[in-house]
C-alpha cells in the first residue's frame, strides 16, 4: 500500500534529463488491488493494454504514445471547471491526437458551474465518462462514497511512469489511485526583475534565511519596498495569505507537519502553525510592503505586477499564472532585456526544498475500456506536450498559463520562463498540494481566509486567529 514517504533528491537541475531522472519519491509499485466492478487485469488489458502494445511497436513507447485499439467511433464525454479560452480549445486539441489514433469521439466541455453540476449529474445517475477535478479533496470524497471508479492497472502504470509519487498521494484512498494528474500549478515562486537586482547589488536568495535577510536589507536601503502584497479577491479575499502560510509551514516545519496539519492530526492552533502565520505577518510589516490599494487587505491580488515594473517594489510571491497579470508585451526570462521579468524559487532552509502546488486530476465514472484508455493517455507526457503546444499557439506565442509536472516532456514546447518552472516541479523532493483546498470547506475557503484578513489588518494576533480557525473545524 502506497504511503506519503519521505522524498529524496536534489532541487532545480537546469537540464530536463537530470530533472526527469531525479525527482520526488520513487514509486513503490505497491498499490492496492483495484476494486473495480470488472477485474483490474481485464480492464487493463482492454483499456490500456492495447495502447501499450501499439506503443511498443513505436520503438518501445509506453502509454500515450504510438498506436491504440480501434474503439469503433465510440463517444467519450469529459467535463471540468476550466472554461476559458484557449484552455478548452487546447484540451480538445490534445485529446484529438488520441481520438484519431483510437477511433473515438472525445469532447471536453468546460463548465462554469462544474462544482454544482457534477453533484447533480452524479446524484441523478447521469455522470460524464470522465471529469477533471480541481480539488483533490472533492475527488476523494467521491471515491469514499463509491461514486468514481479506481484507475485500471495500465493507467496506474502510466501515472507511475510519468508522475512522481508526491503528485499522486492527494488522490489516493487506502492505497488505491482514483485520479490522473493533468495540470500542475507551481505556487512557490517569487517574481522580480533580474536587471534591477543586479544594478542594486542584490542576489537571488538560496535559503529562507537569506530571503528574510534580503527583505530586511531592502527595507533598510530605503528604496522600493521589498514586497508587493495584496489579498483582496472579492468573496475569496484572504486566499493569498493562506498560500504564504502553507509555503512557510513547509519551509519551517517540513512535509510531515504539513500533512498532519492539513488532515487535522494536529490542531490548527498548534504552535508551529501559529509560528508560520506570525512569520507572514512579520514579513508584511511596516516598510516591507507596497500595497497599491492603500493597504494589503484592500489591494487586489492581481494588482502587484505593474508596481514591480514601476519600481515600487522588488518582489512578489505568487504562482506561475501570475505571468498573465503583467502588461502585454512584457519580456520574460530574457537576460539581454533590462526590462525582463523572471521568477525564482521561494527558497527553503534545509535539504528538502519543498514546493506548494495546485492542479487538476481526471477521474473516471465507469469501467468502459475506452474510458480507461483515454485517461491513460491523459496521464502521459504526450498529452501534456500537445496541450501546451496548442495553448501557446492559440495565444500567438505568449506565456500559456499551463504547466504539467509529467516527466519526459519535450521542453521545446515551453518558453524559457515556463521551462524554469518545470525544472522546479520535476526536480523537487517534496511537492504538496494547496492545503486550504484539502481542508474542509468551512476552514479552507472560510475561516482561514477571514481570520487571515483579521490578522493582517491587526484585529487579532496569530494565536487568536489560529484558535478561531480551529473552532470552525467540523467534527
Amino acid at each position: 500500500m502506497r504511503t506519503r514517504g519521505r522524498l529524496e533528491g536534489v532541487l532545480l537541475v537546469l537540464a530536463l534529463l537530470a530533472a526527469a531522472c531525479g525527482g520526488a519519491e520513487e514509486s513503490t509499485g505497491d498499490r492496492a488491488a483495484t476494486p473495480a466492478s470488472e477485474p483490474a487485469d481485464e480492464v487493463a488489458e482492454e483499456a490500456g493494454g492495447a495502447v501499450t502494445e501499439g506503443a511498443a511497436e513505436d520503438d518501445g513507447g509506453t502509454a500515450g504514445e504510438g498506436g491504440a485499439r480501434d474503439f469503433g467511433g465510440q463517444s467519450i464525454t469529459i467535463t471540468g471547471s476550466e472554461r476559458d479560452e484557449p484552455s478548452v480549445t487546447a484540451i480538445n486539441a490534445a485529446l484529438d491526437r488520441f481520438e484519431e489514433r483510437a477511433n473515438l469521439e472525445i469532447e471536453f466541455l468546460g463548465d462554469a458551474d462544474w462544482e454544482a453540476n457534477i453533484n447533480t449529474q452524479v446524484s441523478g445517475g447521469n455522470p460524464p465518462d470522465i471529469s477533471i477535478f480541481p480539488q483533490p479533496g472533492k475527488l476523494i470524497a467521491f471515491a469514499r462514497d463509491g461514486l468514481v471508479v479506481p484507475l485500471a492497472e495500465e493507467t496506474n502504470t502510466a501515472v507511475d511512469e510519468y508522475w512522481d509519487a508526491s503528485f499522486q498521494t492527494d488522490v489516493e484512498l487506502d492505497g488505491v489511485l482514483y485520479g490522473v494528474p493533468v495540470k500542475t500549478d507551481l505556487k512557490s515562486l517569487v517574481w522580480y526583475q533580474p536587471a534591477a537586482f543586479t544594478e542594486a547589488g542584490y542576489e537571488v536568495p538560496q535559503t529562507l534565511e537569506e530571503f528574510t535577510a534580503l527583505v530586511d536589507q531592502m527595507a533598510a536601503d530605503g528604496g522600493p519596498a521589498p514586497l508587493c502584497v495584496g489579498i483582496e479577491s472579492g468573496a475569496a479575499t484572504g486566499w493569498p495569505f493562506t498560500d504564504w502560510t502553507e509555503d512557510l509551514v513547509l519551509r519551517q516545519h517540513g512535509p510531515e507537519v504539513y500533512d498532519q496539519w492539513v488532515s487535522h492530526e494536529i490542531p490548527f492552533d498548534d504552535e508551529r502553525i501559529v509560528e508560520s502565520m506570525q512569520t507572514v505577518v512579520d514579513l508584511w510589516s511596516g516598510d516591507n510592503v507596497f500595497a497599491s490599494g492603500g493597504s494589503v487587505a484592500a489591494t487586489a491580488f492581481g494588482d502587484n505586477a505593474q508596481p514591480i515594473l514601476d519600481g515600487n517594489c522588488w518582489m512578489h510571491r505568487q504562482a506561475n499564472f501570475f505571468a498573465g497579470f503583467f502588461p502585454d508585451g512584457t519580456p520574460f526570462a530574457d537576460p539581454d532585456d533590462p526590462n525582463a521579468v523572471d521568477a525564482f524559487y521561494f527558497p527553503s532552509d534545509g535539504d528538502e526544498n519543498p514546493v506548494l502546488t495546485a492542479g487538476n486530476f481526471a477521474a473516471v465514472f465507469n469501467d468502459d475500456p475506452a474510458v480507461h484508455a483515454v485517461v491513460t493517455y491523459m496521464a502521459s507526457a504526450e498529452y501534456a506536450e500537445a496541450r501546451q503546444l496548442a495553448q501557446t499557439e492559440a495565444l500567438e506565442g505568449s506565456i500559456s498559463g499551463y504547466l504539467s509536472a509529467a516527466r519526459g516532456q519535450d521542453m521545446s514546447v515551453y518558453q524559457p520562463l515556463e521551462q524554469g518552472f518545470i525544472d522546479i516541479l520535476t526536480g523537487t523532493e517534496v511537492a504538496r498540494f494547496d492545503g486550504s483546498d484539502l481542508m474542509p470547506n468551512e476552514v479552507g475557503a472560510g475561516s482561514f481566509w477571514t481570520q487571515g484578513v483579521d490578522l493582517v489588518i491587526g484585529d487579532v494576533d496569530a494565536e487568536t486567529a489560529a484558535e478561531a480557525i480551529e473552532a470552525t473545524w467540523p467534527e
